[in-house]
């Protein structure tokens, strides 16, 4: 799969690492522009340079190249090179509920993963609505079993970054004008 982005350091490598541990990591946050993504791009960043395969994916771009894939004869190659990845980093969770074919999707390599590598979540939605986020209630069972149960949880919570550097630069009072 050509990954939405895969991080690179500067001498060319494109690998990260993930935790000795498999294990999934979830940043969970209220509002926008807390550094979810940030965060989860500097931990990829530290994986690079232990030379670990990263692959970070925004959710829903993710399941854009997966739906041709379905019909041309590469899904089942995707969803192997997104499970055999060290670290993924699932951004942008639970923006729109997923489709069932979706669901089924993200339960193949959720499960593929279990136990052998590790995920990093980013999301808005708080965890206790995550199962709205899936069609399928089994699907969503399953799927929630094997992320959130054996997950590391950091809840951030504050100001928007980008909103504070915007009032840093002055922008604020730029566009208010």
């Amino acid at each position: 799969m050509q990954p939405a982005h895969v991080v690179r350091l500067a001498d060319g490598t494109d690998s990260g690492s993930a935790p000795q541990t498999p294990d999934t990591r979830h940043h969970d946050a209220v509002s926008t522009g807390v550094g979810k993504s940030w965060i989860a791009c500097a931990l990829a960043h530290r994986a690079c340079r232990d030379d670990r395969s990263v692959l970070y994916q925004r959710v829903p771009r993710m399941f854009d190249a997966l739906a041709p894939a379905r019909g041309d004869g590469r899904h089942t190659r995707l969803l192997k090179t997104i499970a055999r990845v060290e670290l993924l980093i699932l951004d942008d969770w639970g923006l729109a509920t997923l489709m069932p074919d979706q669901g089924r999707d993200l339960l193949e390599f959720v499960d593929d993963r279990r136990g052998r590598s590790s995920t990093i979540v980013t999301s808005q939605l708080p965890v206790e609505h995550w199962h709205e986020a899936i069609a399928n209630p089994t699907v969503a069972d399953t799927i929630l079993d094997r992320l959130v149960h054996n997950a590391h949880r950091l809840t951030l919570k504050g100001d928007s970054l980008r909103k504070a550097a915007a009032k840093r630069s002055g922008l604020d009072e730029k566009l208010a004008n």
